[in-house]
This record gives structure tokens, sequence and C-alpha cells, in this order.
């Protein structure tokens, strides 16, 4: 559980930096200025590790542990994981439609994002924490 907590960490930065690179491409980011060129693919590079560290974690949970639904804590974690890859999926489809409104493809972001924290909120920070979730 140590690794994969490490792994979700390094997952959960990386998907900071990946929100703060998006602001910055639609020019969200306050005193940021125009983004330079290397933005757009450190953008994609990022979510690709960001993806990539996942799949490790992933496997390991659904070999070892499957689906759950035997607490609260286990069941959201269990779903959001679900929802993570579906949401992943819908995200990559829709950065090559060009029909659809602006702000499609910055919500589906951000729910990766908020996904990311759940997970890491559900399963790091539980196990940093004594195998209690701070707040609840």
């Amino acid at each position: 559980m140590a690794l994969k907590s490490v792994l979700a960490s390094i997952v959960a930065a990386a998907a900071v930096v990946q929100v703060l690179l998006a602001l910055w491409l639609y020019r969200k980011l306050p005193l940021a200025g125009r983004p330079p060129r290397p933005v757009r693919p450190a953008h994609r590079v990022t979510g690709f590790a960001l993806f990539a560290l996942t799949v490790p974690i992933a496997v390991h949970c659904l070999i070892t542990y499957g689906v759950q639904l035997t607490s609260v804590r286990v069941a959201v974690h269990s779903l959001a994981g679900c929802f993570f890859y579906g949401a992943f999926a819908a995200k990559v489809t829709l950065v090559h439609s060009r029909r659809l409104p602006r702000w499609v493809l910055p919500a589906a972001g951000g729910s990766l994002a908020v996904i990311v924290g759940v997970l890491w909120y559900t399963s790091a920070l539980w196990y940093y924490n004594g195998f209690q979730l701070p707040g609840i």
C-alpha cells in the first residue's frame, strides 16, 4: 500500500500541474500572460504520464480487491476509480471534437481532476493518516 500511496500522490500532484497548465492554455491563470508554445505539449505529456501512472495502481486494486461496496470509503473509491477511466476516455474523445461548446473540454478535464482528488483522499490520504479519513 505504501508504493500505491506514493504513486497516487504523484498522480495527484500531476493533476494539479494539469489543471494549472489547462488554465494557462485557456488564459484563465492570473498574471501568467500568453502561454508559450511548450505549454500545450507539456499538458499532453503530463496527462499521458498521469494516465500511465494510474494503470499499475488500478490493475493492482482490481486484481486484489475488485469493485467493493463494503463501506462508504471503499464504495466511493471503487466507483471513482471506474469513473476515472470513463472520464479519461471521454476527455480524450472530446479533445478531437470541434462541434461541442468550448466549455465541455474544460468541464471534462475538471471532472478528471476532481475524481483524482477523490481517489487520493479515499486511498493515499487514508493510508498516510493511519487508516482514517480526516474530517469524517
